[in-house]
């Protein structure tokens, strides 16, 4: 199965099969009747994009054991929102907003929703899924459990280029058991296979899907594992995910 890529090249916005070092073209939408155009693009040649737009994004929170850290495990998934506008491409900063005083990086896998899905069992629901990518849940610690924090994490998970995405959609990743690995500046910082995820894809899919009727393109975030820490400008933020790719995001 292929990896599917969302790229520019002069001056175009198109989506394309990533084959090795070589980009195929293909008509029209992620979700459309996939038509490749005879087009080819060298991947160095290409400005990759976040692969997909979302109409919404959610994300899970507390969802692998290694991350729990004493807290009692939750007995669904817990969920919550961050903007669309909060989408960042590969290769592009992680700005800190002005007053942010604890941005943390979460290495994630993302799940890339492909069919309307509303009230699903998590075999439907597994069917729903398009397939998976790299995502960093960018978080600011303050705003969301410190002596500034807001009633809602819409600035602490939300705010403008903390949702980094990309750089390929996997469409054939067994994600049940893949191993993430967050490094900052190089050295590893998170290390984890999704087989310690509490609630898997479809799990997931299936309880969104009771309430919020998901739709093509929309992304869902699955948690982080183990421990994050501080970003500073300068630093730079790789979540990489077997069979997937590596998303890299500098720190400004």
């Amino acid at each position: 199965m292929p990896s599917y890529v969302r790229y520019s090249a002069a001056s175009r916005t198109s989506y394309g099969i990533l084959d090795g070092s070589t980009v195929r073209e293909l008509r029209g939408g992620l979700f459309d009747p996939h038509a490749e155009t005879g087009v080819t693009h060298v991947l160095s040649a290409v400005k990759l994009l976040a692969p997909v737009v979302p109409g919404k994004i959610m994300a899970v929170g507390l969802n692998y054991r290694s991350h729990l850290g004493g807290r009692p495990q939750p007995a669904h998934p817990e969920m919550f929102y961050k903007p669309a506008t909060a989408l960042q491409n590969p290769g592009d900063p992680i700005v800190i907003p002005r007053d942010a005083a604890d941005v943390h990086y979460e290495g994630e896998l993302v799940i890339v929703i492909g069919k309307l899905a509303r009230n699903l069992s998590p075999a439907e629901a597994e069917a729903a899924i398009f397939g998976v990518t790299c995502g960093n849940d960018v978080s600011d610690r303050n705003w969301q459990h410190g002596a500034a924090k807001d009633l809602q994490w819409w600035r602490a998970k939300g705010c403008d280029t903390f949702a980094p995405l990309g750089p390929v959609i996997s469409t054939d990743a067994d994600y049940g058991r893949l191993l993430l690995q967050t490094r900052l500046n190089g050295e590893v910082v998170q290390s984890q296979y999704t087989s310690d995820l509490i609630f898997d894809g479809p799990s997931i899919v299936s309880w969104v899907s009771q309430w919020v009727t998901l739709l093509p393109g929309d992304i869902i975030y699955t948690g982080t594992p183990g421990s994050t820490r501080k970003l500073s400008p300068g630093d730079t933020v790789e979540v990489e995910i077997e069979s997937i790719g590596t998303l890299s995001n500098p720190v400004a």
